[in-house]
């Protein structure tokens, strides 16, 4: 009989749910690096939710949220932890919980567990995959050349951090995007970071990184403004970025694509980024399921 057990320290959750996270790294990296970033750092101010579902000792899936955004839940070895973790996670925070992100595979099994247990419906948000690399291709004639970003850059990346969550994802207030620009600013290089491709004198990209898993490090958000599309650049600099964290011990690198745009899934596989598997992201609280 499967029980959930809820954890308020995140390590002593991490301590018991390692060795079922990283047995498919790349699937769980998100929530590999979300333990990593609760244990190093104070980025998250409120109590998140940390929870697994376990056959005696045999951990068979779990789940994370830092509020306020979406629950994560992990791959599923027994689809009944997806009924017991639904039900938990609606004790703790009833209607408030907005969606919920994860391999397909459970993430829309989640999804059905909760209409089930609450009565909210849901409705797909975003197809996104997965992607691993272990060794870079880099593009070649690309002008230009990566660096660190500066603190002199800071209104430049902020409206730039901006414009790509209103494009990929959700639009975001000026403080969230200032918060997120300076803790990559002012962060431990090792956990996170942002770097610029310059040409001709000026940035015209942005790529960040993040979210360190024990062999692995997450590339995002990936931007170019549309003026300065379709010249390389993300390509040039996302593959100079994988090659300095692979450089710098990481065995992979990870990152998620808008399945919805072919553009990008493309440029990351020519430079030798590999699919791992398809991501759901189901929002609740809507009418119609797509």
């Amino acid at each position: 009989m499967l029980k959930l057990s809820r954890f308020e320290d995140v390590r002593a959750f991490y301590n018991r749910a390692e060795a079922f996270l990283v047995e498919h790294e790349a699937e769980h990296n998100l929530l590999l690096g979300l333990c990593t970033t609760l244990m190093l750092t104070d980025t998250y101010r409120d109590q998140p939710y940390l929870a697994y579902a376990a056959d005696e000792d045999r951990i068979v899936g779990l789940a994370l949220r830092t509020p306020p955004n979406n629950l994560i839940v992990s791959l599923m070895k027994d689809v009944a932890a997806v009924r017991l973790i639904a039900e938990d996670a609606y004790a703790v925070y009833g209607s408030e919980l907005r969606g919920v992100t994860g391999p397909q595979v459970s993430s829309k099994p989640f999804a059905a567990a909760w209409q089930t247990v609450t009565g909210i419906p849901y409705q797909l948000k975003m197809k996104q995959g997965t992607y691993k690399l272990e060794a870079v291709r880099h593009p070649v004639g690309i002008a230009g050349e990566m660096r660190p970003a500066e603190l002199e850059q800071r209104d430049l990346l902020v409206q730039w951090m901006s414009d790509f969550a209103a494009e990929a994802v959700d639009p975001i207030s000026v403080e969230e995007a200032e918060r997120n620009i300076d803790i990559r600013l002012e962060s431990d290089p090792s956990l996170r970071g942002l770097r610029v491709w310059w040409d001709g004198g000026e940035p015209v990209s942005m790529a960040g990184y993040g979210g360190r898993t024990p062999n692995g490090i997450r590339i995002g958000p990936v931007y170019t403004p549309p003026v300065l599309r379709k010249r390389g650049y993300a390509s040039a600099l996302t593959a100079a970025l994988s090659q300095e964290l692979l450089d710098s011990g990481r065995k992979f690198c990870f990152l998620f694509t808008d399945l919805g745009n072919p553009t990008s899934n493309r440029i990351y596989q020519q430079i030798g980024y590999r699919a791992v598997c398809d991501v759901d992201e189901y929002r609740f609280g809507v009418v119609n399921e797509t």
